[in-house]
Parts: structure tokens; sequence; C-alpha cells
């Protein structure tokens, strides 16, 4: 089992990850890469790199052939999955035994036993790990699961058997709802996992999320390293973790620990793995799944124990035994983590793709830890995860933790694309999470409540002040200036729906900017530091030509979007209220069609789903009426404001 050359055989911030420990331990590094990478940063930390094929993963990273052949062709004995992809796949890693390579992770027998959640649940109930109330039997005929959900009773959760994130998962809270939702779940599993398999179980009122990490050995010896609370989740979609788990016991820790540890024994486990359970109200835990990789989460547990999981499996795959007992394991400080993403968070988390134009992330703060896989020319890829990095604050205690990472996200700038950095930062501001008032469905219930930023004069005259700058810089300091001193410039600009004239007077010391009734004062140097009004603010601005029009992206005072200077476009059509085009809003592959041209439907009935950043994003009727035109087949790859289908209004139909 001995290797000095690892692949890795996973992109981005797993990957920048897994390579940073893998070189600390002098080991010879291989990245792979599709040709939406190559100029990736994974790509340029390994020591070599291989091309596995075009961007779609399913011929690059989900291509296990291709995958071997470049272990072949770099040398490498060993291969490390990180996580996603193929790294609970027991036919990778059996396909990486079958050609002599030491695949990083558990034996192929354990990934059998735990990575189905109806074989985990069985051998979780076996062996007298608490089980919720559900189904997990071999039929999986719509009946039978529809008469299971009968005995069950609303409310109740139905999930994907063979994955996880998410993916494949409805709740039903009405049992009349059940076989729509069912099916709902069962097309996006087989599309994200390869199996529509699925199982059910009883809601847990106000649960939350805990979960176990575990380390065995290949001599029978496993321990755990205490848990994380998973809970804070948008869409059963973890967003911010944290270890510990806030209330926990010593004595609830033990029990936690127990159970995820008798688990894996009876497993074979072996390698890093994390034991999921539902921790309700009065203190009783109750199984979920375990996942046999590492956790995209991982690195809250680091935080407190000051262990390196990714050393750890690396030395476990090669053989040796576990360098600590429990009771070396040692808790300090609190540590919190949150996933930032490229996704509209105030529009229904509508995934984002595409470059990112600048960004700024804080790795040299003091209590920060960053992961991300951004290169200086960095892409959003509509073929992979939405995650574009990882924030993880060290502190004292958890509110010193929390209160760092409010600061590294607002020190956090992408542009080029929205991300999730605002509900974040509302997310972590909010009473209940900072009160530890903590539930999976905390977020959904409280998010409703937060307003989307919007940009407000200040952030309009800021813009505007960046518009005269660029002007200047494209038709030279002149222009600003007539024979009798500073010209009066006017300029008209917009912001998503949002429009605006600005009144712009420059003079040596910046800008007088007029927008509406508003006055405002904004000042740039050379470094583009911002002065409004008086005031010294952080700020990050872009501009770019698009398509002969020139625009920009501005961060600053909390909001952080992309602008353009519209007045050498025609003029805007009236949005029509209830229009019966439906357009897409998102780069991804059209899923499902339930419909077909000709049809007669009504708002809010399911016209088809989108899958986007691995999830399927259903799109509704808006109006009563006939689907006239159909633009969408399953399969095809649509881009935004791509016509997904017409209707003709109900009114006009004799």
């Amino acid at each position: 089992m001995s290797f000095d050359t690892l692949l890795v055989a996973n992109r981005g911030e797993i990957a920048c990850r897994i390579l940073r420990s893998a070189r600390a331990m002098g080991l010879r590094t291989v990245a792979v890469y599709s040709e939406a990478d190559r100029g990736a940063r994974h790509v340029a930390l390994a020591d070599t790199a291989v091309a596995i094929g075009p961007a779609p993963a399913q011929e690059s990273y989900l291509c296990i052939e291709r995958l071997l052949a470049a272990c072949t062709t770099s040398g490498a004995q060993a291969v490390h999955p990180g996580y996603g992809f193929l790294s609970e796949n027991p036919a990778f890693a059996r396909a990486c035994d079958e050609a002599g390579l030491v695949f990083v992770g558990p034996p192929v027998d354990a990934i059998e036993r735990l990575g189905n959640k109806r074989a985990a649940k069985r051998l979780a109930e076996r062996i007298g790990v608490p089980c919720l109330a559900g189904y997990d039997g071999d039929d999986q005929s719509p009946a039978a699961l529809s008469r299971e959900a009968a005995r069950l009773g609303a409310p109740l959760m139905i999930k994907a058997a063979a994955g996880g994130g998410g993916r494949g998962m409805r709740r039903v809270d009405d049992l009349s709802q059940f076989d729509a939702a069912c099916e709902a779940a069962r097309s996006e599993a087989a599309t994200a996992f390869g199996s529509g398999e699925l199982l059910l179980e009883r809601l847990a009122h106000r649960a939350r999320h805990i979960e176990v990490q575990v380390l065995a050995d290949r001599f029978g010896h496993c321990i755990h390293l205490g848990e994380r609370d998973c809970s804070t989740q948008r869409r059963h979609q973890k967003i911010v973790e944290e270890a510990p788990a806030p209330g926990v016991t010593p004595s609830l820790r033990a029990a936690l620990g127990d159970a995820a540890v008798k688990l894996a024994l009876a497993a074979g486990y072996v390698g890093a793995g994390t034991v999921e359970f539902l921790l309700d109200p009065e203190g009783r835990f109750h199984f979920l799944e375990v996942n046999t990789r590492l956790q995209v989460e991982h690195p809250v547990t680091e935080a407190i124990t000051g262990l390196d999981l990714v050393e750890l499996q690396l030395r476990i795959a090669r053989g040796e035994p576990l360098p600590l007992r429990q009771d070396d394991v040692r808790l300090q400080g609190h540590a919190i983590e949150a996933r930032l993403c490229a996704e509209d968070a105030f529009e229904g988390f509508r995934p984002q793709a595409g470059p990112i134009l600048a960004w700024r992330l804080p790795e040299d703060s003091p209590g920060i830890r960053v992961d991300h896989g951004l290169a200086a020319r960095a892409e959003v890829s509509r073929h992979y995860d939405s995650m574009i990095a990882k924030l993880i604050a060290v502190g004292r205690d958890r509110d010193e933790a929390r209160r760092r990472l409010v600061g590294a996200l607002a020190r956090t700038s992408i542009l080029g694309l929205a991300t999730n950095r605002q509900f974040l930062l509302a997310c972590l501001d909010a009473p209940q999470y900072a009160q530890a008032g903590l539930s999976t469905s905390w977020v959904d219930a409280a998010s409703a409540h937060w307003p989307a930023p919007r940009p407000d004069s200040r952030w309009q005259a800021v813009a505007t002040a960046l518009w005269a700058r660029a002007h200047v810089r494209l038709h030279g300091a002149l222009a600003n200036w007539s024979s009798t001193g500073p010209r009066t410039q006017f300029a008209s600009l917009a912001c998503g729906d949002a429009h605006w004239q600005a009144r712009v007077v420059s003079d040596a010391g910046g800008h007088r900017i007029t927008v509406g009734e508003h006055q405002h004062r904004v000042a740039i140097d050379a470094d583009d530091r911002i002065e409004a009004d008086g005031r010294a603010v952080r700020a990050h601005a872009r501009w770019r030509r698009d398509g002969g029009v020139l625009a920009g992206w501005l961060d600053f005072d909390g909001v952080c979007a992309g602008f353009a200077d519209v007045s050498a476009l025609p003029p805007r059509r009236a949005a029509v209220g209830a229009s019966g085009e439906v357009r897409a809003t998102m780069h991804g592959q059209v899923a499902a069609v339930s419909v077909a041209a000709g049809d007669r439907v009504r708002a809010g009935k399911p016209l088809l789903a989108i899958e986007a950043m691995k999830m399927q994003h259903r799109v509704d009727a808006p109006i009563d009426g006939r689907i006239v035109e159909l633009g969408a087949r399953v399969g095809a790859q649509v881009a935004p404001g791509a016509l997904l289908a017409r209707i003709e209004p109900e009114r006009t139909l004799r």
C-alpha cells in the first residue's frame, strides 16, 4: 500500500485542499482537468496535470476509464476522490482496486453497506442505533411508496437512497401532494446519482442536523472527533456549519460518538467518514445516513482538534495505524464555516455561471481560513457545483468565531455574478443564529422576512462617479471641460430593473452628483479608494465593454451588482405583468418537459424542469392559456433568456 504519487480525482477548492496536504507530506501530486478547467488553480498547484476530456462531468470527472488512464499516464499509484463526483461510487473504488491503485477511502464493501441510505439504515437498526420511523423496503413501485406514506402519515420526507446534498429530497406536508413529490424526487435522484431508489422517513419537528466525524484504520481501531452542527440549511442544503455543536453536553457527545463508532466498526469502515443524525428538541438523536468520504465542512473539525484530516486519510491509506486514541482527542475553541456560492439567494437561489471579473478574499485575516480554487482569471462553470469558496472562522468561543466570520464575509468581494454573501451575513446576524436557536428549518422560515439588498441613491452616485471616470479614460480628460470650466454631464444608467438619471459635475476634487432629489459628493483616488459624502468606504469595482455598451460591477455598502450605461440603447418595451412568454433565467439542461404544444395549462402548473448546479428547478406557467410554442426539449442546454414556451392567454381563446 505504499505510494509516492497521488492523483486527485476532483477539481476546485477540494482538489487544492488535498494537494496542499499531499505536498506537505512529500508526495508527488497529479491533477486532472476538463476542457473547462484548463486554467484552473488546482492545475497550477499540482506537480503535473492530465487532461481528461470535455467540460460535462459525465465525460471527464465522472468518467472512470479516463481517470484510470490518467493514473497510468502520470505514474500515480493512489487516488484521492475528494467529495462529490465519484467519491462514494463503489464501482470507482473497485476499479481502482482492480487496477492496483490505492483508493483513499473506505473499502468497496463498506461503501456499499453505508453509501446507500436504505442499506445503511437497515444496518443501523440491526445493531441498535436509533432510527426514525420510515420505509426502506425493496418494493419501489409508486403504489408501494404511496401505501407506506399513508401508513407513516404527513409530514414526511422523501429521500434519494443513493446520494445526498439535498438532491432527490422532498418534504410532504399533505399526502395529496405525495405522488407528484415522489416522482420529482425520483427523477432528480436518477439524474444526480444514477439511481431512482427512494426511502421515506417521518419528519422530526424542529430537529437539528448533527454529524460525527469518524476515523478508522485497517487494524480495527476507530475513533470520533466530536460533532458538527449543520442545521443552518436552505432547501435541505448546508450553507453554514460549526463545531462543536451548540448545547451538546459531554454525555450527549459521548453517546453520539459511540453510536457513530459502533456503526463504522459494524460496516468494516476504514478512513475518514461522517455519520449524520437528527437531534430532536428533547435531546434524542436518530440516525440519518453515512457519508463515506471527506465532508465539505471538515475544516471546522480540523480547527478545533488541530488535526489534518487529509493527512490522516493518506496515512491510513498507506496502511499506518491511527496515531491517536479516543482519549487523545481534545476540542478547543469554536469554528464556523460559510459556503460562498454563485447564486442569487434573494431570487430563489438562482444559479449563476460565467466569468468572475475580479475577486477579493480575506486570506490573510487573523483567525480566518479560506479554501478556494480561484485562479486569477476565474470562471464559474454551469457544468459543476456553484460553490466558490469556504470561509472558516475560529474563535475562543462561538460568538467570537461568528463575529470574525461576519467581518471576513464583509471583506469578501466577487464581481461579475451574483453570490450568496449578503444572505450568509443575514444568517449570521439573525437573532436565531446568534442565540443558537437552530433547526433544519430555521433559515427557510426566517429568510422569508429578509429584504434583498437594493441600490440606494448613494450606491447609484458612486456607480455614476465610476461611469464618469471611465468616460474620461475613453474620451480624454477634456471630455468633462469646456471653455467656461467643468462641463455638466448627464448619465442614464441601469442596475437590473432600476433605472436612474444622474447629473454630474466634475472638478479636481471629485464629482458632485445629483440622483433624483439626492445630492452626493464622490471622490475616487488612483487606488480606487472611494470617499462618499465625506466618508471613506470599502468598495470594489470593475468596468468592461459588453456588446458595445459600457458596463461595470460595483460592490459597495453591502450591494454587489452590475450596472450599465443605457443611454445608447433603444427604449425598452414596458414589461407585461402576465406575459405568456416563458424564458430561462439560468444556464442549465432541460431535465423534464411536462406539456406539449396545444395543451391547455393553468397558472402555476409545472411546465418543465431545468437542471443547474446539480439541482432541478421547476418552471411553472405564469398564466392560464394554451401552449402555442414549445422551445424546450429534454436534454437541451439553455441559457438565460432562451424561450422555453409561449402561452396564448386564456382570455383570447374561443
